[in-house]
């Protein structure tokens, strides 16, 4: 008699094995590799598909072992000190299943355009922007991703008024490895807490730079009509040399439709600048897009920074106490020196877990 197998409870997984069984086939095909676009998209399915396929064949071996260790202590009873072995390890099996099918950010397969902005606290703040991105270079070059300086305005002080960053994986990211599913939540007002060396009593002092997640956008992902943007350019400012501050190579780009507006001064050449631009562009226009049609995806734009306020805060980062405080989750940690030398993994974790679990509380599948 064969064992009796519950009734199959994640049923809506056949579609993905489907799916993922047409996906190996197509991968297997040599003549997808002649279109890099289509092959690139192919694997980061594939490779998102997997791990869920994986978990479903685990939690399925576990419920046939489990109905079949029953059937057999029914026999003999011998085999029922095996069955709490056999139940939670399918309890296991569910709960890691049930995490891979919680819904996916669209973008957690993207990369990355973060941009950071000096705010409250003048010439402070502009330093503490450029301690926050040699931060995220240090966290970049410890995930194995690349990073590009796209575009940046520097401070007489040091450091930066503005800056903006590419960060890019090396190839397909495996699922949860991306630079937009690690740093989607870096988005907001980060206020730092320090003696400033120009301070000559010993006060601290408080400031904030806004960081902004753009999920980097492919052409393919964003149409844009080259009658809905007016070009504008204009001569650099700022630190000079060679050609970037004695010609027009700066350009000013604005997208009519929606008002958003993108400048770019720092290559020494007009078509150099206005490709940077159309970059920005593009990732800001797919966030605008997804706005407008994704009431998630509102919601969790407006985490991030509006204004640099120091009201607005997401993080502290207090110099005197060595101490970082995330106050979204409550997360606090007295090695402050090493997250600024990129080990930014404990908070990351820490916000992914907190969404995840806010995710399975509310039944969010």
């Amino acid at each position: 008699m064969a064992a009796e197998v519950a009734p199959d409870r994640f049923a809506s997984v056949h579609a993905l094995l489907a799916e993922y069984e047409v996906l190996e086939k197509e991968m297997a095909d040599p003549s997808i590799h002649s279109d890099q676009g289509k092959a690139r998209q192919l694997g980061k399915r594939y490779a998102h598909l997997g791990p869920v396929i994986a978990g479903y064949r685990a939690w399925k071996l576990a419920t046939e072992d489990l109905a079949a260790g029953k059937e057999m202590a029914a026999d003999d009873a011998d085999f029922a000190s095996e069955i709490p072995a056999l139940e939670a390890k399918l309890q296991e099996t569910e709960t890691a299943l049930e995490e891979l099918l919680l819904p996916r950010d669209p973008n957690d397969d993207r990369d990355v355009i973060l941009e950071i902005k000096a705010g409250a606290g003048g010439d402070e703040s502009a330093l503490f922007a450029g301690d926050l991105l040699r931060m995220y270079q240090r966290f970049a070059e410890r995930q194995g991703w690349k990073t590009e300086i796209i575009d940046y305005a520097d401070s007489e002080m040091g450091g930066y008024k503005e800056i903006s960053m590419a960060v890019k994986s090396k190839g397909v990211a495996e699922p949860g490895k991306s630079p937009y599913a690690k740093l989607k939540f870096e988005g907001g007002v980060h206020r730092v807490q320090r003696v400033p060396e120009t301070e000559s009593q010993g006060r601290i002092h408080t400031s904030a730079a806004g960081v902004l997640i753009l999920a980097e956008a492919d052409e393919v992902d964003v149409e844009i009509r080259q009658q809905d943007l007016r070009i504008d350019v204009y001569r650099s400012s700022g630190p000079g040399g060679q050609s970037v501050n004695t010609t027009d190579s700066a350009v000013r780009i604005t997208h009519i439709p929606t008002g958003v507006v993108v400048s770019c001064q720092n290559e020494k050449s007009q078509l150099q600048n206005k490709e940077s631009a159309m970059r920005i562009l593009r990732a800001r226009l797919l966030a605008h897009a997804q706005e407008q049609a994704d009431a998630e995806a509102m919601a969790a734009r407006k985490s991030q920074v509006r204004t640099v306020d120091r009201s607005e805060r997401i993080r502290t980062y207090n110099f005197p106490e060595n101490r970082l405080s995330d106050h979204r989750v409550n997360f606090k940690s007295n090695n402050l020196d090493a997250v600024l030398n990129g080990d930014l993994d404990p908070v990351i974790e820490a916000l992914l877990e907190a969404d995840k679990t806010a995710k399975l509380a509310s039944g969010d599948r």
